[in-house]
């Protein structure tokens, strides 16, 4: 076990530096900003048809989220070169903009892209994106696609040998790998010299690189670990991994670059050594490998900032292009309110957590993947610190660096004061942003529910309007009634809740005029409204009408911390917003009302109960899907037939009112001729012609059996269902070997073959639907596997209460699909027990 660990750990950290080494390899090739690498996703939860990005360059992982996990279907060129096999090129953002439209609203930034397909054989294994300057609307500048192609066939070809030629292993499983890309200055003179023997592991270092690393000589312990840590602690597996590589006799392409604690750069470079051109090394061992050679460049901080800086007024800090600070003047640590120190070798999200998240994170993509420099204001939560609240924000994009000033807000406004570029006067965030209807509205598109638009309104577009406070009102028989709220203190709402369009109240005037209402300060809201009870102090409030096609939906309540102004431009911006989610409410409460509708005929079409007999004990288990409709056409059913039972479970495709109506109609039918005692193969016929002739586009798995109770014989036929399991008496569960027919609905000819076995007393027969076993990304014969032990186990565990609850037994075979937090399809499980007689 320990072994087969450790292999795994090996294969990771193999792929991740082919990937690594690829993503780089490709930004050199065409020039560009930001590359990466997409692959199968792998992880819990994952279906085969998502991508998920393995590695980044250039780009910190956080700022890229949104895209970390894409369905292969979605309108994205990453997507599109992953099904088809074909590159996908897009040379500006207008071609962007016309042939994705999502994707160009999710970065709206002056950027080309390249999506190569990663070949394996039989189909892409994956995706080599890189995003690179725009080449203009005229699309002219050359990029040279055949060496883009060859870096994507090569990496397929190791991704096929490290996985021994196996697809289905080439797979990601969690967040991407951050790369930095290889630096656009050449490395300063401060170089330090060493030898590895993978032998005995054993690391010798001249003076100069324990000079460079700080490290007196008897400091070092002189090992590969040891050396990894003292060069750059967070990708200390990255330069195990690279050793390994190369005394294996494949050294990186380029030299690594890596970042020391402190945040100083530092490149390693490395070359096989067996040939005695390295320092000597104590021991010749290695197991047939060769020695190491290293050499270790510290570019030194000139290469970062003037140290003038240190003397400027507003504050100066440098980020690395994974959003590393790496340079700090005083000003900034000031304005921080942190020492240096705590700046330098911390991420921006770690170090600054107020300059991130939406809408900041735009703005510093924007940065990162366009030459223009960008503005912005930002104000620190929790009050004032050290006297400075708020902050003029500017980033300046370089090859390796961004740079980024911090003036204080009081400063700005003083006689005087400095105002950058870009600077509007606004108390919150620039209104830069102008996609944020697109991006809304694509938003939008996903929200199906009055709860889900609600959901997607407070994440889309409070961030981008600096609001902390939200609330929802939807219109129901001539009341208003809350539907979401954010922010506001516990309870001040309530009274709110039900009120009548004849209140006096902002949110119920805006709805009746069609005119939203804005509030600069606490006070104005006060002398419009004498005697409202208010949340605050301080603040401003929005309020928008909510109508869709002329009709009102409800009103939407945004809140502010402080007092602000709304220019006509994010007037005009927040009531076309407004809109948008009044079409996504209707669009919400029509969906509901046909989910219940579909859900109270579902519910009426399953047994309340099932028939009981004295010699069997049944049980039965329904989960709903939890997408779409949240109803489908699973069923289940038990039926007196003759001196037996019958008992049938089946699966009608898809879902919604349709799937509903016609498993009602499926299991009328197989009542029916189960109540005639007709044996489970013409029952599966019937009703096998019942549904072509309902509906020759629709189809559905079943599974019928007639138990004998007095006998225990069991007669089972299959068609197009999921075997049933057996869990004998002081046994194990089985899943039974029943040949079975096609699916009903597809061919009015088929046959379904009938298996006969005794069914002993205490045995429990279980028939299931596949919502019970199929897993994303697995395989449904593992789901079987592991549905299979749950019997045993939950068997085992009633056994030893010395009473075999088959209720409890159902309950625990259902318990991890009730308690998941999606079930992509319906789930559906019959439970029999023959009882002992006496």
């Amino acid at each position: 076990m320990a072994g087969s660990g450790e292999r795994a750990v090996r294969t990771r950290a193999r792929l991740a530096a082919l990937l690594a080494d690829a993503s780089t390899a490709a930004l050199r090739a065409a020039g560009g900003r930001v590359a990466g690498v997409y692959l199968r996703a792998g992880g819990p939860g994952d279906a085969p048809d998502f991508l998920r990005l393995a590695v980044l360059a250039g780009l910190p992982g956080p700022l890229f989220r949104p895209w970390w996990r894409v369905h292969v279907d979605r309108p994205f060129p990453v997507c599109d070169a992953y099904r088809l096999g074909l590159p996908v090129v897009l040379p500006n953002a207008t071609e962007a903009v016309r042939r994705y439209p999502q994707f160009a609203a999710g970065l709206p930034f002056p950027f080309a892209s390249v999506h190569m397909p990663v070949p394996g054989g039989g189909g892409p294994l994956g995706v080599l994106a890189v995003l690179r300057p725009s080449a203009g609307d005229d699309g002219d500048e050359p990029l040279d696609r055949e060496l883009l192609a060859r870096l994507a066939e090569g990496l397929g070809t190791e991704l096929l040998a490290l996985a021994d030629g196996d697809r289905g292993a080439i797979v990601w499983d969690g967040e991407p790998q951050c790369v930095r890309p290889p630096a656009a200055r050449p490395p300063q003179a401060a170089v330090g010299r060493f030898t590895w023997d993978p032998g005995t592991h054993a690391v010798r270092a001249d003076d100069r690189l324990h000079t460079l690393l700080g490290l007196a000589a008897g400091d070092f312990a002189g090992t590969d670990t040891a050396l990894a840590e003292a060069l750059a602690p967070a990708e200390a597996y990255r330069v195990l991994a690279a050793l390994r590589e190369t005394a294996a006799g494949k050294p990186p392409g380029a030299p690594l670059s890596l970042r020391a604690a402190d945040g100083a750069s530092r490149l390693l470079d490395l070359w096989p050594a067996a040939d005695g051109g390295a320092l000597p090394s104590p021991a010749d061992g290695g197991g047939g490998v060769a020695r190491v050679g290293g050499v270790v460049f510290d570019p030194g901080r000139a290469a970062l900032a003037d140290g003038a800086a240190d003397q400027l007024p507003q504050g100066v800090f440098c980020l690395d292009r994974l959003g590393t600070i790496v340079y700090a003047n005083a000003a900034a640590a000031r304005f921080a309110g942190r020492a240096r120190e705590a700046l330098l070798g911390r991420t921006l999200w770690d170090a600054l957590p107020w300059l991130t998240g939406p809408p900041y994170d735009d703005h510093l993509r924007g940065a990162l993947l366009s030459p223009e420099p960008v503005h912005f204001h930002v104000r620190r939560p929790g009050g004032s610190h050290g006297g400075y609240d708020g902050f003029a924000v500017s980033v300046y994009p370089g090859d390796d660096l961004l740079t980024c000033t911090l003036v204080p807000a009081s400063r700005m406004e003083a006689p005087g004061g400095p105002r950058p570029p870009g600077h509007t006067g606004a108390a919150g965030p620039s209104m830069a942003a102008a996609y944020r209807p697109i991006a809304l509205a694509i938003a939008l598109t996903d929200a199906v529910t009055a709860q889900q638009v609600s959901a997607v309104v407070m994440q889309e577009l409070l961030p981008a309007f600096g609001g902390r406070r939200l609330a929802i009102y939807l219109l129901q028989e001539r009341h208003l009634h809350l539907a979401w709220e954010s922010g506001f203190p516990p309870g001040f709402l309530e009274p709110f809740d039900g009120v009548a369009l004849d209140a006096r109240i902002p949110a119920v005037e805006t709805l009746a005029t069609g005119r939203p209402l804005f509030f600069e300060s606490m006070r104005q809201l006060a002398e419009t409204y004498p005697g409202l009870p208010l949340d605050a102090e301080e603040g401003s409030r929005a309020f928008l009408p909510l109508i869709a096609s002329g009709r009102p939906v409800g009103s939407c309540v945004l809140g502010f911390d402080g007092p602000r102004g709304f220019g006509a431009e994010e007037r005009t911006v927040l009531t076309a917003l407004a809109g948008l989610i009044a079409h996504a409410m209707e669009r919400a409460r029509r969906y509901d009302s046909e989910a219940a509708l579909a859900r109270g005929l579902q519910q009426a079409l399953l047994p309340s109960r099932l028939s009981a007999h004295p010699g069997v004990e049944t049980a039965g288990r329904y989960l709903p899907g939890t997408e779409g409709l949240d109803v489908g056409g699973d069923w289940y059913d038990v039926v007196e037939s003759g001196d037996g039972l019958a008992l049938v479970i089946g699966d009608v495709q898809g879902h919604g009112v349709q799937a509903a109506a016609t498993m009602g109609q499926l299991r009328s039918a197989v009542r029916a001729f189960a109540l005639g005692d007709r044996p489970p193969d013409e029952v599966l016929s019937g009703t096998n012609h019942l549904l072509i002739g309902l509906d020759p586009g629709q189809f559905a798995s079943c599974c019928c059996l007639r138990l004998d109770p007095a006998t225990g014989l069991t007669r089972i036929a299959r068609a197009g269902h999921p075997p049933p399991l057996l869990l004998s008496p002081g046994g194990r569960a089985r899943p039974l070997d029943i040949p079975g027919g096609v699916v009903l609905g597809v061919d009015p000819g088929a046959r379904y073959p009938v298996t006969e076995l005794i069914l002993e007393p205490d045995a429990i027969l279980a028939l299931y639907t596949d919502g019970l076993v199929e897993r994303a990304g697995a395989d449904i014969d593992d789901g079987i596997t592991d549905l299979r032990r749950a019997l045993d186990r939950a068997g085992a565990a009633a056994g030893r209460r010395d009473g075999l609850t088959l209720s409890g037994v159902a309950d625990r075979l259902t318990a991890a699909a009730r308690h998941a937090d999606a079930r992509p399809d319906d789930v559906a499980l019959l439970l029999a027990r023959r009882l002992r007689h006496g």
